[in-house]
């Protein structure tokens, strides 16, 4: 049996059909930061397909590239609490789990220094899809 859970349970991990409603529902209100990076990530940078709002579990991924099995999160002021920490801190571990790296901007970061964001946002692609390659070669040698 893989080790690759993705690829067992889908790419959307058991999510049920209400966290589906709940992501139709994201998408048609997204935030300006959302909407300034989705303009950005739905070109396919460096030839790979972001999605936006996707279910995955209990969860909704603000954006997530399954091929680099990377998610970007973009987060408001209340990921400061202390509840939402906890959550978030459940989140990153559940995918984790999964062989998802999480990647965390604050909304001021994508409105004050998009640019920088976007070569960060770049730099990760390039990374994941080396390690990916790496991987790849390494199952292919076996």
């Amino acid at each position: 049996m893989s080790s690759d859970h993705l690829k067992i349970s889908g790419m959307h991990n058991g999510a049920r059909p209400n966290v589906f409603s709940n992501a139709v529902k994201l998408r048609e209100q997204m935030t300006e930061p959302e909407i300034r990076l989705w303009e950005y990530l739905k070109s396919k940078p460096q030839g790979f397909k972001f999605r936006r709002q996707h279910p995955i579990g209990i969860y909704i991924l603000d954006f997530y590239c399954h091929k680099l099995r990377i998610s970007i999160e973009i987060d408001g002021d209340y990921h400061l609490t202390k509840k939402q920490k906890e959550k978030d801190a459940n989140r990153t571990a559940y995918l984790t789990e999964l062989g998802i790296k999480e990647h965390r901007y604050t909304n001021e970061e994508i409105l004050n220094s998009f640019d920088k964001s976007v070569t960060d946002i770049e730099n990760i692609m390039s990374a994941a899809s080396l390690q990916g390659q790496g991987e790849r070669r390494k199952r292919n040698q076996t």
